[in-house]
């Protein structure tokens, strides 16, 4: 059997054609590859997506029977890996397998799939996605464990937890009630993902339904995943779905909702069709998937320090 990168002869020609097997399999584009919970707790070690920086100083009043003393602790800010939101044609097919069986087809939410033809001349044709947006296997975890120290701060994610389920969110997701007559939705110009003008408009964040007329499914996916942020990261919104919305208190920051196109907001990781170690926003780098399944980590930015007395007083942060 042929052994292109293990060469079991060791002559400089053997050697030679071995290395050039080698570069050439390095070039070729990287194979899509079952996504699980292993693979995505594996993902977060990314110094890129981290974006960890220590921005200030905070101030707590401590009191003892003798008297009481101004404390100082480090304040700090790090991005968070807090949900795994996956976007995928096929209903019951979520990249994540584990997660797969939660979206499994109902009455009302059956099929799936895109209304495309091959032919170059029908691209006008709407592409639709399924959504799933579930807690994070690794950013609860971690956080929670190196948060004790103070020199991190705590998700306001739960592990596992399914924040939204497009299966369930049937009337909004594919038929797009109420949004469909929000002014969002009606104004061109209005909450779009890239620029008309810069010539790199995915699409519109509203109506959050499943449908988008795009010709490229890995940027259709994409707007259905920030469409799923949208909706989760606010409160109040007319779908079937938990908020990710934590409470900020003494020393704690949670972020805010995720808004499109502002960096310092949120971060996208790619997990499938390809895992990648960097985070972006959209428009980003298309990946195409074969089997027209995607995944991301969304992450979030948080800010806190060390709870150093009974009473917050305040903080100041450094000049940026």
């Amino acid at each position: 059997m042929s052994r292109p990168c293990s060469p079991d002869q060791s002559p400089a020609t053997a050697l030679l054609r071995v290395s050039r097997a080698c570069l050439a399999s390095l070039a070729l584009p990287l194979p899509a590859f079952a996504l699980n919970t292993a693979s995505i707790a594996s993902s977060v070690l990314s110094s890129n997506c981290l974006e960890y920086k220590v921005v200030g100083v905070c101030f707590w009043l401590f009191c003892t029977s003798t008297g009481c003393d101004v404390r100082t602790s480090v304040k700090v800010r790090h991005f968070i890996p807090e949900l795994v939101v996956s976007s995928y044609a096929t209903t019951g097919s979520n990249p994540w397998i584990e997660m797969a069986s939660l979206s499994s087809p109902i009455v009302g939410a059956e099929g799936g799939g895109n209304l495309i033809t091959p032919s170059t001349r029908r691209d006008n044709l709407p592409r639709f996605k399924n959504t799933d947006a579930i807690g994070h296997p690794s950013g609860w975890a971690s956080t929670q464990l190196a948060s004790r120290s103070g020199y991190a701060c705590a998700s306001g994610g739960t592990a596992f937890l399914p924040y939204f389920l497009s299966t369930l969110d049937t009337l909004a997701w594919r038929h797009g009630v109420p949004e469909n007559l929000y002014p969002e939705s009606l104004i061109p110009g209005q909450r779009e993902i890239g620029s008309q003008t810069g010539g790199n408009m995915w699409g519109n964040v509203y109506p959050r339904q499943g449908f988008l007329v795009q010709p490229d499914d890995f940027k259709a996916a994409a707007v259905m995943a920030q469409r799923t942020a949208d909706v989760v990261t606010r409160d109040g919104q007319p779908h079937v779905y938990l908020p990710l919305t934590p409470d900020a208190s003494a020393g704690y920051w949670p972020p805010a909702a995720v808004m499109e196109n502002q960096t310092g907001n949120h971060k996208w990781q790619l997990l499938y069709p390809v895992m990648q170690n960097t985070c972006a926003i959209f428009p980003s780098d298309a990946v195409q998937s074969e089997d027209g399944g995607y995944a991301w980590s969304l992450w979030r930015p948080y800010s806190c320090c060390q709870r150093r007395g009974q009473l917050f007083i305040g903080s100041i942060n450094f000049a940026q």
